[in-house]
């Protein structure tokens, strides 16, 4: 499975972004699809996941409300809106996929990232 991301950029605090994640390959063998964000120095975050499949979800407590999973098995694409970004969103942003769901950055498939950059 291959994954790409694409939709980063520069946004002014108060705007949105979505994210785009389109998987190739076996995509038969996908169960869940998450988004992860990285800044210099930390550990790539949990941000938000579907199964790839069906109606579940999970996101973190502090985004959700905020950011919304989402996907078109048509197009075989997870999208990641974001609302109402700050400053401290500011990272590089990824989409992970696999065969099971977990917080931790364990996944079996990764895209390169998309930055996503939000000024003051």
């Amino acid at each position: 499975v291959q994954l790409a991301e694409s939709g980063g950029g520069l946004v002014q605090a108060g705007g949105s972004l979505s994210l785009s994640c389109a998987a190739t390959g076996r995509t038969s063998d996908l169960s869940y699809v998450a988004w992860f964000r990285q800044t210099p120095g930390e550990e790539r975050a949990f941000l938000a996941a579907t199964s790839w499949r069906g109606t579940w979800t999970n996101y973190l407590e502090s985004v959700q409300g905020r950011f919304t999973i989402s996907r078109d098995n048509a197009k075989n694409t997870v999208y990641l809106q974001m609302n109402n970004l700050t400053p401290e969103d500011t990272a590089d942003y990824y989409c992970a996929a696999g065969r099971r769901f977990i917080r931790s950055p364990n996944w079996e498939y990764w895209g390169q990232g998309t930055q996503v950059t939000v000024s003051s």
